[in-house]
Formats: C-alpha cells, structure tokens, sequence
C-alpha cells in the first residue's frame, strides 16, 4: 500500500507547511487504514523542535487532502508526531544527516545490530561500525526498522 507516490506525495503536502516527512507508516487493515506520519522541520542550527500545534496543522492539512483524494478511503485514522528521540532512519538523508550516531538495526543476514554510522558513501550504501569490529558498508536496502539508539 506505500507506494513511492504515495509518499511522495505525502511529502509534497507536508512540505506545504515548511516541514519535512520524517517517517510514513500505513497499516491497520483495508477497511480502517492507519497511517502514521512523523514530522520535522529542516535541520537548522539551533534545531527547531516539532510543537503539538505544529502536529495539528499538520493534521489538518493531511485530513483535507486525504478526504478530497479518497484513496485511503473514509474510514483511515490518522497519527501525527514528531520523530522522538529513537527517531526512525527511513531514507538517505536520514543516514547523512545522522554520521556519527549509533544506530539499532535489522539487517539483512544479521538480525538486530547496534552500530554507529561511520559514512554515507553513496545513495545506496552506509558504512557501519559495530563494537569491536572494523567499520564495513552495507546496502541500505538490506537494512530495516533503523532508529537511532538511546541509552536509557
């Protein structure tokens, strides 16, 4: 169901407020679709946090859009929020953005890892350090569910 136009244009809208899609989830099932969307503003230096009114303008744009398109149906219900401090790693810039940071992962072959992000080569590969071990490259499409790692 998350097609790449899909989220583009999931996107789009969200780029509308000056915001920027920092994760998209769809699930829940045909009949009640639930989407979770996640918002940030661009990096900037200080970084500027996502307020709850940020997240119900957000929301309200989405809702506008999603009823007029009717492609999820009527029935969808619809979750707005920032990242979080485990915040998901879903695309390249992600990864860029994040060289440095240790990083909870499920790679291909692998299982669940923990590791830090040494670089970012290209748009397909990340080099990743896991403790104790020499720095390696995997493909980002061979990595799943990446959240920043937070030691509680």
């Amino acid at each position: 169901m998350l097609s790449e136009s899909l989220v583009e244009s999931f996107r789009v809208r969200v780029q509308e407020r000056g915001l920027e899609l920092a994760d998209l989830r769809i699930g829940g099932t045909s009949n009640r679709p639930l989407v979770q969307v996640r918002i940030e503003w661009p990096p900037a230096d200080p970084p500027r946090p996502v307020t709850v009114a940020d997240c119900a303008a957000a929301s309200r744009a989405l809702e506008a859009w999603l009823d007029a398109d009717g492609r999820l149906g009527r029935r969808y219900v619809l979750e707005v929020s920032s990242p979080g401090l485990e915040r998901p790693l879903r695309w390249h810039r992600h990864w860029v953005q994040f060289v440095g940071h240790e990083v909870q992962a499920t790679v291909a072959g692998l299982g669940r890892v923990r590791a830090r992000i040494v670089a970012v080569p290209d748009e397909e590969t990340v080099m990743l350090e896991r403790q104790g071990e020499a720095p390696r490259p995997y493909r980002l499409a061979a990595i799943r569910d990446a959240r920043l790692a937070v030691d509680w």
